[in-house]
């Protein structure tokens, strides 16, 4: 617009041998002036577009779910990172797919279960159920089918040493049989598998496990739910303001109001189960107060299958520190030889359609994000922690990890990232003062990421090598 105010008169000139060409030009060029006001709003309006992204997430998290849990909470601080998170997180739990939705959520439980996230299990328990899941399924992992079971080594492994993945694990999975994996089914597994792990550590990171999903509480000593205790162990009082005050009855009408018409279905089927159940024994009662009391034995379901204990075998296998050392078998993983972009992607969205794509921009959001630290800081957390699992870049300088990450800050990431259930009893190692809210989202995101995607390569490593023996 400007460049054309500014040589209106050469532009003119140049178009006189066209008459009515010429006084059309002029007329426009008048016009724009008055469109100015015009141009100016629509551009202002898209700036406020920008800044009312996260609110417009958060409800569609909230028509979505009936509630906007606390995860989505943090991560508004970011929401070109958290809509990336929520689309790739939808597809993978609600999207077409070769997995049932109660199966879903029940792996979703089972991979939450080995880090004792009972937030993430106590979510998923509600959201089994709501999708039509066998109630009798949590009452523990043996109570599950053959096939589910079966999937309990290798969330074992890649949970704490991703590492031991091989294609003997995968060969043993998708052998012939009733209970058998096929291998679109394993590649959707894998990948919730992976998804809940990394999410256990940002949600113990952040905080957000002092926030229960199901039953709104108030924190420990009166703190807010969301905030992060590492606020109070090192004096900084800045924390996300508390969302508003729900009783129960506020978060059942709500829940009725915003569920979706499957989830409806089922609340009214099992009504209806119940009140046959309530007629051959003689007892009646009234509309209203079966309706309280469905809503009441879920409750109480989910508060029994909340127990992460119920869905764990091995309780004594854990992370361990990763050696290289020829009589432990265990090798450097180089990315050089098999990298997400040019390895990883390509399989998974083969296999899985579109997810790849949902995955990647998920991992390039997270690099992308504003950040006052360098981004050489950002590149050290990341590459330590792939390092953590056994993964190097060969064109990295690993001497700028011990430069750049000081020492609270490398025992931080590596709690959180291979030991998250236990950032429940100590106080988080990283020093929070300094940091501003946004800042210390933005950590827990690369952790989360970070971890994502070295499960992927050796989740993904492993089929590759199975397909090819």
């Amino acid at each position: 617009q400007r460049f054309a105010l500014k040589n209106n008169n050469n532009n003119i000139s140049r178009c006189q041998h066209r008459g009515p060409t010429t006084e059309a030009l002029q007329h426009v060029l008048s016009k724009l002036r008055l469109f100015k006001p015009i141009m100016y709003c629509r551009y202002m309006v898209k700036v406020s577009s920008e800044k009312e992204r996260a609110s417009l997430l958060c409800a569609k998290a909230l028509a979505s779910r009936g509630r906007l849990d606390a995860v989505s909470q943090q991560m508004t601080f970011h929401p070109q990172y958290l809509e990336s998170f929520l689309r790739a997180q939808h597809y993978i739990l609600h999207m077409d797919g070769p997995l049932p939705l109660h199966y879903r959520h029940y792996i979703a439980i089972m991979a939450a279960a080995r880090h004792h996230c009972r937030y993430l299990v106590s979510l998923h328990s509600a959201q089994f159920l709501r999708v039509g899941g066998d109630p009798l399924w949590l009452q523990g992992l043996e109570s599950a089918p053959p096939q589910l079971r079966h999937l309990d080594h290798i969330n074992k492994v890649l949970a704490h040493q991703p590492w031991l993945s091989a294609h003997s694990h995968i060969q043993e999975l998708l052998k012939t049989g009733e209970q058998c994996w096929s291998l679109a089914e394993l590649v959707q597994a894998v990948v919730l598998l992976a998804h809940c792990h990394a999410l256990c550590s940002f949600v113990f990171g952040s905080g957000t496990e002092g926030d229960p999903p199901l039953t709104p509480r108030a924190a420990p000593h009166g703190t807010p739910p969301g905030y992060c205790y590492c606020d109070a162990a090192n004096g900084n009082g800045a924390a996300p303001l508390p969302p508003p005050l729900v009783t129960s009855l506020d978060r059942t009408a709500r829940r009725r109001s915003l569920d979706s018409s499957c989830e409806m279905v089922c609340v009214r089927e099992r009504t209806h189960k119940m009140q046959e159940e309530k007629e051959r024994r003689g007892e009646h009662l009234l509309n209203s107060q079966t309706n309280l009391y469905t809503d009441t034995v879920e409750e109480e379901e989910l508060v029994s299958a909340a127990d992460p204990a119920r869905f764990i075998t091995d309780p004594e296998f854990g992370y361990q520190e990763f050696t290289s050392r020829e009589e432990d078998h265990f090798q450097v993983f180089r990315v050089q030889d098999y990298s997400w972009e040019v390895h990883g992607f390509s399989l998974v969205n083969r296999l899985y359609s579109d997810i790849g794509h949902l995955l990647d921009e998920r991992f390039r959001k997270v690099a992308s994000l504003p950040s006052p630290c360098e981004p050489d800081l950002m590149r050290a957390i990341w590459n330590y922690i792939h390092c953590m699992f056994g993964i190097r870049y060969d064109d990295y300088d690993y001497g700028e990890v011990d430069q750049l990450l000081k020492r609270n800050l490398k025992l931080y990431i590596k709690t959180v990232t291979c030991f998250p259930d236990a950032t429940k009893s100590p106080p988080c190692p990283l020093s929070w003062a300094p940091l501003k809210p946004d800042e210390k989202v933005h950590v827990n995101l690369l952790i989360m990421e970070a971890r994502l995607q070295a499960e992927l390569l050796y989740a993904l490593r492993a089929i590759t090598q199975y397909m090819i023996s």
